[in-house]
């Protein structure tokens, strides 16, 4: 049995309690960038789940965007669909709303719960893997589980 990272676990444990067990795994190399990610599995970067947050400009309440890992974000169509524009947090934000740091950002676990959209493109694939808690972590998971894990509202996000 491997003993995953503190982070790493943290996500699994969400996982389990919700019946998806076993999903995380820690890769030897890093899985910090889409690509990186996608080479360490041996998928698609499409197959990619990169989660991207945002805060409102105005508001400063989180929005999590999870994108194909090969699309460009239109942050235009987030703000359009938020009715605010949007802003790049810096790393510090990140943590503290999420818990994690930036390349290791799960889609998933986070309390209180973070609005959350979704890239239509992401649909069309399966499986897709997300960041698990670190930037060498990972799981695997439908687009359908995503949707149903995170209560995401799925929309076109990509830069055309």
């Amino acid at each position: 049995m491997t003993t995953l990272a503190p982070s790493a676990q943290k996500v699994e444990d969400w996982l389990t309690a919700r019946g998806l067990a076993g999903r995380v795994t820690e890769m030897p190399g890093t899985t910090r960038t889409s690509a990186e990610a996608a080479a360490a599995i041996g998928c698609a970067v499409a197959q990619i789940a990169k989660s991207l947050l945002f805060r409102g400009r105005d508001s400063g309440r989180p929005v999590m965007v999870i994108a194909s890992g090969v699309n460009r974000v239109d942050e235009a169509k987030v703000a359009a669909l938020l009715g605010e524009r949007i802003a790049r947090p810096d790393a510090d934000y990140v943590r503290t709303v999420t818990g994690y740091a930036i390349g290791g950002v799960p889609p998933v676990g986070h309390e209180p719960p973070i609005i959350t959209l979704i890239d239509a493109d992401l649909l069309n694939l399966d499986p897709i893997w997300a960041a698990a808690g670190t930037p060498f972590a990972v799981f695997r998971l439908s687009a359908a589980e995503l949707v149903s894990l995170t209560a995401g509202e799925v929309a076109d996000l990509k830069v055309a």
